[in-house]
């Protein structure tokens, strides 16, 4: 073959080896997914409207209303936006981020804002649940640490001791109103054993204990409640528990949900027991809400309930 027919010919082979080389075009109908553009610390204001009691009343461009029968929050959703509570100006929105028509703004703002709601009075918060008019049986709290043992100590310089006999009195005056007997471990700053913590309980033949505690930890980011079982719980035990973990939202605080260990006072005690971490003093912030008594009076809110509501 002459050259001269042979060039085209070699031509026609080399574009059809590039042509076999491409991998085909991705189907135009088939669009992976973006990832999200969410950060980890920001929560719907959905659902943070259902983590304080609140209901979303009003939306606009620039602001959402949130009310219950005794409060009303105001979240200015723009830029350097702040938010009100009860007609004061508490703090910035901090991050707000519009994701397929949501609002998400700082997981922060949620217990800054349950800090300064006012007191509703609680409702059941599952339909199945009815009030009961009498309560028969023993409730003991246990206030954690004490007198010689403070417990963890906040970077604010409070006192695990001191918050946990607080939280501690206030759910014994609840359940009280109630009409439900209770036993408190420690009604003062004084120390008190494991051992002993337990025998009130056992001695008493109490229906159920809950010990209230404050959590610390090396990571100062780490932030939220936890409630606690003994790995060979009872199905009582998980079920209080879960009664509490189920009320624990009007707090504000993120739950880190239902978790094992086999502390002293959950293993010796005989009736079902719990055991509740109530936020981090090694958290900044959290620890400043723990000393605050209107703070501490809304986590004795939710731990009551959820204890009232498992009896």
């Amino acid at each position: 073959m002459s050259v001269k027919y042979l060039l085209p010919v070699l031509t026609m082979l080399v574009a059809i080896t590039i042509a076999g080389c491409q991998q085909p075009e991705a189907h135009p109908s088939v669009i992976e997914p973006a990832p999200s553009t969410l950060t980890t610390q920001t929560i719907a204001i959905s659902t943070l409207a259902d983590r304080l009691g609140l209901k979303i009343v009003e939306t606009t461009p620039a602001y959402m209303t949130l009310k219950n029968s005794a409060n009303t929050v105001m979240i200015f959703t723009g830029t350097q936006g702040r938010f009100f509570v009860n007609g004061q100006e508490k703090g910035s929105v901090g991050t707000v981020e519009k994701v397929n028509g949501q609002i998400y703004v700082s997981e922060s703002i949620s217990p800054m804002i349950s800090a300064e709601l006012r007191t509703v009075a609680p409702q059941p918060l599952q339909p199945q649940y009815q009030p009961k008019k009498t309560c028969s049986g023993t409730v003991i709290i246990d206030s954690g640490h004490g007198g010689k043992d403070p417990g963890t100590i906040g970077r604010n310089g409070a006192y695990e001791k001191s918050i946990n006999l607080a939280v501690a009195r206030n759910v014994a005056a609840l359940l009280k109103q109630r009409g439900v007997n209770v036993i408190l471990t420690r009604s003062d700053d004084t120390f008190v054993e494991l051992d002993g913590r337990a025998e009130v309980a056992n001695r008493s033949h109490a229906q159920l204990f809950v010990s209230i505690h404050t959590n610390s930890c090396g990571n100062k980011s780490d932030h939220g409640f936890t409630v606690y079982t003994s790995r060979s719980a009872s199905g009582a035990s998980e079920s209080l528990a879960q009664s509490i973990i189920r009320a624990m939202p009007i707090t504000g605080l993120a739950s880190n949900g239902l978790q094992h260990a086999d502390y002293r006072v959950l293993v010796d005690t005989r009736c079902p027991a719990a055991l509740v971490e109530v936020g981090y003093l090694s958290n900044s912030r959290e620890s400043a809400l723990l000393v605050s008594d209107g703070f501490q009076n809304r986590i004795a809110e939710a731990i009551a309930q959820g204890i009232y509501y498992a009896l």
